[in-house]
C-alpha cells in the first residue's frame, strides 16, 4: 500500500471505502475502521520532516519516501499520542535508515539512472566517483557509531533542535550537545581510521 497516491496520503484513499457490489462493506472497510483518526493530520504535518531525516542518512530521495512509507504504517498501527508524533517518527525514521544501511540493501540503480538522463553539464567522472565513495564512508562511518549517537547527530543535522532531539531521544536537554558532539568526534575517528588504512 503506497502512503501517497496520486498526491493524496493513504489515510485519505483508506478513508473513501469503497463498498461491495449490492451495498454490503467492501474488503477496505475493515482496513479503514482500523486506522488511526489522526493520521491524515500527522501524515501531513510530519511527512517532510520524515522525508528528510531518512534522506540525510541515506542520500536518496526514493529511499527515504520508502523509509517515511514504513515509519508512517508503523504510526498507523502504534498507540503514539498526536502530540508526541513528530519526535517519535523522526526517531523511527532515523532508526529505519540506519537499519536499511546496516542490513546493506542500499539500492543505488534509481540514483544512478537519474544521474545518466540529467543533461546538465556533466562533472568530471573522478569527481563524482570520489563523491559518491565519500559519501559511502559517512554512512558506512555511521552506521558503526553507537545507536543514540547516530540519531542524535543525524537529527541533530537534520535541522531538529536541541530539545527536540532530547524530546525525541528522551534524554535531558543538557546532555544533546555532548552526545551530539562526541558523536561527531567518533564519526570523524572512524573517517580517519579508514582513510589510513586505505
Amino acid at each position: 500500500m503506497e502512503l501517497v497516491t496520486q498526491g493524496r496520503p493513504a489515510a485519505a484513499v483508506v478513508l473513501a471505502r469503497p463498498r461491495a457490489a449490492g451495498g454490503r462493506p467492501g474488503r477496505l472497510d475493515a482496513v479503514a475502521t482500523s486506522v488511526r483518526p489522526d493520521l491524515e493530520e500527522v501524515f501531513r504535518l510530519e511527512y517532510a520532516r520524515v522525508v528528510g531525516v531518512a534522506a540525510r542518512v541515506l542520500g536518496s530521495r526514493d529511499q527515504a519516501e520508502d523509509v517515511a512509507q514504513e515509519v508512517f504504517l508503523s504510526f498507523g498501527r502504534s498507540r503514539v499520542q498526536a502530540g508526541e508524533a513528530g519526535g517519535w517518527l523522526a526517531v523511527a525514521a532515523a532508526h529505519t535508515a540506519l537499519n536499511l544501511i546496516r542490513s546493506g540493501r542500499r539500492r543505488t540503480s534509481r540514483e544512478e539512472t537519474v544521474a545518466a538522463t540529467e543533461h546538465a553539464v556533466v562533472p568530471d567522472v573522478a569527481d563524482t566517483v570520489l563523491t559518491r565513495e565519500d559519501r559511502s564512508r559517512v554512512r558506512a562511518a555511521l552506521a558503526t557509531l553507537p545507536r543514540t549517537q547516530a540519531v542524535a547527530l543525524v537529527l541533530r543535522h537534520s535541522g531538529l533542535s536541541y530539545a527536540e532531539v532530547a524530546t525525541a531521544l528522551d534524554l535531558s536537554p543538557g546532555s544533546i550537545g555532548t552526545t551530539v558532539r562526541r558523536a561527531e568526534s567518533a564519526l570523524r575517528k572512524e573517517l580517519n581510521r579508514h582513510a589510513s588504512s586505505d
